[in-house]
Order: C-alpha cells, then sequence, then structure tokens
C-alpha cells in the first residue's frame, strides 16, 4: 500500500462509527461495510488531511485510488473519487482504464453515479474522439453500471449534448428489464429537458419506453416547458 494510502486510512479509522455505520449499510442494501462516518464529518476530515499531506501527484494517484478502492469501507471509495474530482484538470485519457476498473469493481448506484459525469463526462468533452473508442465497448460489454455510464456521462452536458448519441443508446437500451438501466434513462432525459424540454417530448413521444423511464423522463417536463413559452 502506498504509504499516502495508509496514512489515510489510519487518519479515518479513528472515527470509525458502528452505530452510525449500521443504517448506512442498510441504506446500500447490506453490501458494504462503512466506518459510519456522514458526509460533513467526512468532507472536513479530508480536509484536514489533504493540508497536512497535500493532494496526491498524477503519478501517485492511480496507484492511490487502487488502494483505497481495495478497502472495505465504502467512504475510503468516496474519498478516492474525492481524489479523483479535485484533481479533475490532470485526469485525462490515461485514466480511463481506472475509471472502467471502479466501475465494474464494488459497483453501485452512489459510485457510479459519480464516476459518470464528473470523471468519465469531463474526459470525453476534453477528447471527444475517445466516446468511440470506449461507448461501444461498454455497451456491448452487458455490464449494467458501464451501460449506465455510458447513459450518463453526457448528464452535465446541457447545450453541448450529443443528442444522437444519446438517443441512440436509449433506443439500444429501452427494453432493459435493469432497474437501474430503466431509471437512468429517465434521469439523463429529465436532466436534458430542462436545456431542451420540446426535443425531450418528441422524443419520449415517439418512441416506447418502460414506465419507470417515461414517468422520470417527463417529471417536471410541463412545469419547464411554461416557463421557457
Amino acid at each position: 500500500m502506498h504509504p499516502y494510502s495508509r496514512a489515510l486510512q489510519a487518519c479515518f479509522e479513528r472515527y470509525r462509527n458502528l452505530e452510525k455505520a449500521e443504517p448506512m449499510e442498510r441504506y446500500l442494501r447490506n453490501q458494504y461495510p462503512f466506518l459510519g462516518m456522514q458526509a460533513p464529518e467526512r468532507t472536513q476530515l479530508l480536509r484536514e488531511f489533504l493540508k497536512e499531506h497535500g493532494i496526491p501527484s498524477k503519478e501517485e494517484l492511480p496507484n492511490i485510488v487502487q488502494d483505497l478502492w481495495n478497502l472495505p469501507e465504502r467512504e475510503f471509495q468516496i474519498v478516492a473519487l474525492n481524489l479523483l474530482e479535485k484533481q479533475h484538470k490532470i485526469v485525462d485519457e490515461t485514466f480511463l482504464p481506472l475509471l472502467e476498473s471502479i466501475i465494474t469493481t464494488k459497483s453501485w448506484w452512489d459510485t457510479v453515479d459519480y464516476i459518470a459525469p464528473r470523471l468519465v463526462g469531463l474526459v470525453f468533452a476534453r477528447k471527444p474522439q475517445l466516446i468511440q473508442d470506449y461507448i461501444p465497448k461498454w455497451m456491448a460489454s452487458g455490464n449494467i453500471w458501464l451501460q449506465r455510464t455510458c447513459l450518463l456521462f453526457q448528464l452535465k452536458y446541457k447545450d453541448k449534448m450529443d443528442t444522437n448519441l444519446l438517443f441512440s443508446l436509449i433506443q439500444e437500451l429501452s427494453h432493459s428489464k435493469e432497474f437501474f438501466i430503466q431509471k437512468a434513462i429517465g434521469w439523463v432525459l429529465r436532466e436534458y429537458a430542462k436545456t431542451s424540454p420540446h426535443t425531450v417530448l418528441q422524443f419520449v413521444s415517439t418512441h416506447t419506453f418502460a414506465p419507470l423511464s417515461k414517468r422520470e423522463a417527463l417529471k417536471h417536463i410541463q412545469h419547464t416547458i411554461g416557463h421557457t413559452e
């Protein structure tokens, strides 16, 4: 383990709280153990740790992220993502294999929904040519978390959304029975409706969706349209 990772682990271990950990574990369906640190406490502790130890360099960061991902408690995976986002300016295409690995390891919505728009989305925005190298592969993988990433990486793109790509991905996955795919379809359409409500309404009205996806997509659209007219 990298010395930085070991120091961070020791720092966070001191704040283990089993009473708080139990409901946090239930919230994620008891898939992962927790130290029992709530978000404000975790954020403050990381801030103090960074003041003392600094932020890892580009060369160190992948190994540190992997170290933290290998630790059992969920807080360490979230901190790994925080470190990546704090260094988002240096997270480039060389990080994509690492991002793919952590998307598919210890996978759940709490990590994947962070990685897709905040990290993968940033890399692809800077180098759109990489999309054709990764998105078809991830879609064909059959892994629902990689597929969810394909749907959500443009979540924050707003008027830079590649609607042709998004709509083709949605059509490819629209018959999926997976809750997390159906939910992601609705979420990304609902988010894009804030930018182009009529485009979303037209797309939804002319294609077939799972009820969950359609309901989520149209959740606020009439209100949005009312404000744009």
